[in-house]
């Protein structure tokens, strides 16, 4: 296998496989190596964003828990959790454009939890932009001295921030066909 794919653990391995071929690239080893690092770039962006902005990683984010989130799962997509307000939140998928299989991006405002959110578990949805996300890499907080409002904006700024930046990052992996 490659350098940078056998560095990271096997669970991410195999999305890293499946994202190549819903991407439309030649099932190679020099694809892997190219998803795979750009998996990597895109963790780091994570973990500097979180920094950052001052929010903490955590390993769980219960259903019922006021906070909001910014979640990485193992195949690159961001999730966003907002606080949860009068029993509902604003949640956010983005798959950053680089499979064909799932869509670019879905935002949905009455969104509620099926479940608590586990680090190495998908998401799950009782109503939501998606019914269920692949396994959850990082998940990370606002910190307990926010408001609901301040942690929507916090979580909407960085994830915007991470998507342009995970954009980049795919245009420069899997160029767009210009048709």
């Amino acid at each position: 296998m490659g350098e940078i794919l056998d560095q990271l653990p096997p669970e991410i391995r195999v999305h890293i496989k499946a994202i190549t071929q819903s991407a439309g690239l030649p099932d190679t080893e020099e694809s892997f190596e190219k998803i795979a690092q750009g998996w990597v770039e895109k963790k780091k962006i994570f973990e500097n964003q979180i920094v950052e902005s001052e929010m903490i990683e955590v390993e769980m984010l219960g259903a019922d828990d006021e906070k909001g989130a910014v979640v990485l799962t193992y195949s690159g997509s961001l999730i966003l959790i907002g606080p949860l307000i009068e029993g509902f939140r604003k949640a956010g998928y983005n798959s950053i454009g680089i499979r064909k299989n799932v869509p670019d991006s879905l935002i949905k405002e009455n969104s509620k939890l099926a479940a608590d959110i586990n680090i190495n578990a998908p998401i799950e949805f009782e109503t939501g932009p998606v019914k269920s996300t692949s396994s959850i890499f990082k998940i990370a907080v606002c910190k307990d001295d926010l408001e609901a409002e301040e942690q929507e904006e916090k979580i909407s700024e960085v994830t915007v921030i991470m998507t342009s930046e995970f954009v980049d990052i795919n245009k420069a992996l899997v160029p767009v066909d210009s048709e």
